[in-house]
């Protein structure tokens, strides 16, 4: 007979798989245990916050990003504190990242393109009118919920660690470097609202393009292409594209083009519509103040899993297509996580992890049903860490998640080619298995 399921709970939220991870913090989804709703939880480590002085910026910017409510940017819910973690309560969004459309499909027609980016516009306008800058736009932070419209996630909480000096610039060089703004790199100061700009100026090169406007390999090289804004626009785009697109690559900040500017200009306000809705004023800020109070009275109740964290029809469904396992090799589709599934016991599927990772070079850390492994030698982009965690689909069945936590796309496929011949013992499971399982 099976142990009881046993669920991992944050005060009134059900804790399920991870689905993202920064250098600062790890994103689960989780359920509403009262009203069944899906979000997503941002974990931070607070003695890491402390530790690096973050506490004031976190207070500042959670409680700015709950008044923050516009239909194209991820809602923000609550925040709440454990003695040892800051859980930040999202919005839940199913349709995936934006470029997972210019991965699986190449680049958009200029219609398409121009209806993504003109509600990225008018976030950065509605946000930056209220003093929020996002400093980190890149891909991983624009994702599109079920009916395919944007939402800008981390708006506000991606440059945590960011300081304005008494000249009033930002001094911390931060950001993806093929997104960050050529005067991010001179290390002299920066406005965050041209940044934004010159990023999103990036992002539609590559809606439009099907590539990055400024690459290379070499990152010295990469800076100075970036500052000397070297780069050629494809003969497909039409020659009002062309000249838009010049105008927000601006080397120069001053002479950069300016959101009223953008607003104005023929090729983007064709067939511009912003967003009606209304702002609530309702807003409740006690949570921001309570997660740093050291009093037990503020601390939310925590529940640790002892097996592995079951998984229901939902989230199941939520994640299908990456069951999946057939395209993670396809040259064109860059997956950084993969899953498969097994019928062996979960402790001895992370024995068999362990023991075909350390011959590859990996530093083995376990912890309840989930490993990170890394890489002691360093790679095209770093040491490669991957995360795994294992789930209860059925009481003899369990589905291994392997996600690329930090590091190069393709050495992670390199990796995971390795560690499925190492494991052709463990009995592997096809989406139509799983389906049958439920």
């Amino acid at each position: 007979m099976s142990q009881p399921k046993i669920k991992r709970l944050v005060g009134k939220y059900e804790i399920g798989r991870t689905i993202g991870e920064g250098t600062f913090a790890k994103v689960k989804f989780a359920r509403n245990s009262e009203t069944g709703e899906p979000v997503a939880i941002k974990i931070l480590d607070k003695e890491k916050v402390l530790k690096h002085k973050m506490a004031e910026q976190i207070k500042r910017e959670v409680a700015t990003m709950k008044l923050i409510k516009h239909p194209h940017v991820v809602r923000l819910y609550e925040v709440m504190g454990s003695k040892t973690k800051i859980f930040i309560v999202l919005e839940f969004v199913t349709g995936g990242e934006l470029f997972d459309k210019i991965v699986n499909h190449g680049r958009m027609r200029e219609d398409e393109a121009r209806r993504y980016f003109q509600q990225l516009i008018n976030v950065i306008d509605y946000c930056h009118s209220r003093g929020v800058y996002h400093r980190d736009l890149k891909p991983e932070n624009l994702l599109l919920d079920a009916h395919g419209n944007l939402k800008v996630s981390d708006f506000g909480l991606s440059a945590l660690s960011q300081q304005v000096r008494d000249d009033g610039l930002l001094h911390t060089t931060c950001g993806t470097p093929n997104y960050v703004a050529p005067e991010v790199l001179n290390d002299r100061g920066y406005d965050g609202a041209t940044a934004d700009l010159w990023s999103c100026g990036v992002i539609l090169f590559v809606l439009l393009a099907g590539y990055l406007p400024f690459d290379d390999s070499n990152l010295m090289n990469l800076y100075k292409k970036i500052s000397a804004a070297e780069f050629t626009c494809p003969p497909w785009l039409s020659f009002s594209a062309m000249k838009f697109i010049t105008r927000i690559l601006d080397p120069n900040p001053m002479t950069r083009i300016t959101i009223p500017e953008i607003l104005e200009d023929q090729w983007f306000k064709k067939g511009y519509k912003p967003p009606v809705f209304v702002e609530k004023e309702d807003t409740n800020l006690d949570d921001v103040e309570a997660v740093f109070k050291d009093s037990e009275e503020h601390h939310v109740a925590e529940k640790k899993e002892e097996q592995p964290t079951p998984m229901n029809a939902f989230e199941l469904i939520s994640m299908s297509k990456g069951l999946n396992l057939g395209n993670l090799f396809d040259e064109q589709a860059f997956k950084r996580e993969t899953r498969f599934t097994s019928k062996c016991p979960a402790n001895e599927i992370i024995n068999k992890i362990e023991e075909a990772a350390k011959p590859l070079g990996f530093d083995v850390h376990k912890k309840n049903y989930k490993m990170r492994l890394e890489n002691m030698k360093a790679g095209r982009k770093g040491n490669l860490n991957i995360s795994t965690e294992i789930f209860q689909v059925a009481p003899s069945l369990h589905m291994v998640e392997v996600r690329k936590a930090k590091g190069d796309t393709l050495e992670f496929h390199k990796f995971y080619k390795n560690l499925s011949t190492s494991l052709d013992n463990v009995v592997w499971k096809t989406e139509e298995d799983m389906q049958e399982a439920k």
